[in-house]
Formats: C-alpha cells, sequence, structure tokens
C-alpha cells in the first residue's frame, strides 16, 4: 500500500473507534439509566451485536458512502484524508464538551468540503447527496413520532398493570438493546467501510467498488472496541437530562429507534443514529407529558446538528487545501 493510503486506513479505524465510543451511549443510555443492566454488561452485549451485524445485513450505507456522495475518479487521496480528518476533529470536540453530534453529518460535510476544494462542484454526486439528506434530515421526526406512537399504544396495554410490569421492561431491554445494536452496525460501523473502499478504488487497488471482507472485518471491530470502551459523559446526557429514564421509556425508546435506524439501513439510508435516539427519547417522554421532557437541552443538541455538516465542509476544504500543498 501507499503511505498515503496506510494513513486513510488508520484514519478511517481511528474514525470508527471514536465513534463508537462517541455513538455508544445512544444505544445504552436508556439501559444503563433505567438500570435494566449494568453498564459493563450491556457494553459487552452491545459489543458483540455491532460487530455482527455487518456480516448478517450487509454494507448498504459503506456503498451509499463510497459511490454515491463523490465521485471516485474525480476525488483524491488527499481530500479523502481531509474528510476523515475534520470528522475525526469535529467527533472528538463534541465528546469533550458532552454534546451527541451526529457522525453521519461530520463524515458527509468532510467529505463534500474536501472534494469541493480538490475537484470543484463537479466531484459531487447530486442524486445521492439528495437521497442522502433527505433521510438524515427526516429520520429524527420519525423517530419522534414513532416513539411517541409505540409509547401511547404501551401505555394503553399497560393502563392497569401492577408496578411489577416493570420487571417485563427490564428484561425485554436485553433483547431491545441488542436489535438497536444490531441496526447501529448496519448503519453506522460501515462509514469507516465506505471511505476505506472509497480510497482503494482511487489508489487503483480495486477496479470497482466493493467492500473487502478484511476492511468489513477491521472497521466492525474498532467500533465495537469503541463501544466497549464507553462514551459515559454522552451517557449522562441522553440518559438523565433529558427526563428520568424509567424501564418502560427505555423499552420504547429502543424498539422505535430500532426499527427506523435498521429500515433506513436495509435500504442504504444514512441515518444519524444519535438524532434517531434523541429525538425517540423526546417522543416516548411526550407521550406521557409534554413537559416532562427538558425542551432545553434538546435545543442545545439541535445547535450541534445544524452546524456540524457546514462546520466539518469548511474543516474539510480548509485540510484538503494544506495536504494539496504539502503533499
Amino acid at each position: 500500500m501507499t503511505p498515503l493510503m496506510i494513513v486513510l486506513l488508520v484514519l478511517a479505524l481511528g474514525f470508527d473507534f471514536i465513534n463508537g465510543v462517541h455513538d455508544s451511549s445512544n444505544i445504552v443510555a436508556t439501559v444503563i439509566s433505567s438500570r435494566a443492566l449494568s453498564p459493563r454488561w450491556t457494553l459487552s452485549i452491545i459489543s458483540i451485536a455491532e460487530f455482527a451485524s455487518p456480516f448478517i445485513f450487509g454494507v448498504a450505507v459503506a456503498t451509499a458512502i463510497g459511490s454515491g456522495v463523490v465521485q471516485s475518479a474525480a476525488v483524491s487521496m488527499p481530500a479523502l484524508v481531509a474528510a476523515l480528518i475534520s470528522a475525526i476533529l469535529w467527533g472528538i470536540f463534541t465528546w469533550v464538551i458532552g454534546i451527541p453530534s451526529s457522525a453521519s453529518h461530520a463524515v458527509i460535510g468532510g467529505l463534500i468540503g474536501a472534494a469541493v476544494q480538490s475537484a470543484g462542484w463537479s466531484a459531487l454526486i447530486a442524486s445521492g447527496l439528495i437521497k442522502i439528506f433527505i433521510i438524515l434530515f427526516t429520520s429524527p421526526l420519525i423517530g419522534f413520532f414513532v416513539g411517541l406512537l409505540i409509547t401511547r399504544f404501551v401505555l394503553q396495554i399497560c393502563w392497569n398493570a401492577t408496578p411489577k410490569v416493570n420487571n417485563f421492561f427490564k428484561k425485554g431491554q436485553v433483547a431491545t438493546s441488542i436489535a438497536l445494536a444490531l441496526s447501529y452496525g448496519a448503519n453506522d460501523a460501515q462509514k469507516g467501510m465506505g471511505i476505506i473502499t472509497l480510497g482503494l478504488v482511487t489508489s487503483g487497488f480495486l477496479d470497482k467498488f466493493q467492500v473487502p471482507l478484511w476492511v468489513k472485518l477491521a472497521s466492525a471491530s474498532m467500533i465495537a472496541l469503541g463501544t466497549s470502551v464507553g462514551g459515559w459523559k454522552l451517557i449522562r446526557t441522553l440518559g438523565t437530562k433529558f427526563y428520568k429514564i424509567r424501564p418502560m421509556d427505555g423499552f420504547s425508546t429502543q424498539i422505535s429507534s430500532a426499527v427506523v435506524i435498521m429500515t433506513a439501513a436495509l435500504f442504504g439510508g444514512l441515518v444519524s443514529t444519535t438524532q434517531v435516539v434523541s429525538t425517540a427519547i423526546m417522543g416516548v417522554g411526550s407521550a406521557e407529558r409534554v413537559n416532562k421532557v427538558r425542551w432545553g437541552v434538546a435545543q442545545e443538541i439541535a445547535w450541534a446538528w445544524v452546524f456540524t455538516i457546514p462546520m466539518t465542509a469548511l474543516l474539510g476544504a480548509a485540510f484538503a487545501w494544506i495536504l494539496a500543498k504539502v503533499i
């Protein structure tokens, strides 16, 4: 491999690791906050499910990132490196300040900025970007309403239930957290796969876009490792700041999130796990009482989402310009 390809590989795997650390909160926050499982057991089970998911459900999302955002013939290796640097730096920044930002937004923004800087607007694939943006920006709304509807359905069923029903929801979260982890692995674990494979095509190591087995193994391993480390600050943000999560809330949130994320992943739709889980939590809380949700925290996170694509696009363009001068 060329030195640039090695750098890209290291950065992509580092991005997967940080993504796992950053987004582990999305999957385990409600389970841990509702005391359904201990943190260490939860992270172990989730990590295994995330690793297995790409091998079970395929790599449609990786294909969407690697062949649906930028033209492989137009984009350069320095541009891909720049895109990953911008996404990683943004992920670290939001992790440090404890705001659940979107890795999906970060990598798309970085790719757009770096590609436009290195090859102009013609390097972008308009049809692919339109599809990605539609799914990215509608999936949080869908997550909110699915969470609201499922919670109202659960409340109707459990209207006359005794407090013992909480035992069912606690045990049920073991299954729903695995389902959510599988959906996460089918979506987020494939971002690094898409970038690495695009780099292999751009460098001439592959004739067409097809994710090699070793790329699947490496990317899935790193995101599972990142999840096993866990992002405790973000777990507190998602698990306690919106409102106090009960077992029923966690159960409904995980079902809602898993349905939305897995449906999108199977059709190659890139979604933000952070956004879907966060809005599902808000939908679940709103189904019980609108003023139960601390909307001020939601507004803070929403601003981070709004700024992610523009900021990472600017960072990607800046690093692409610097690397073009240096290399």
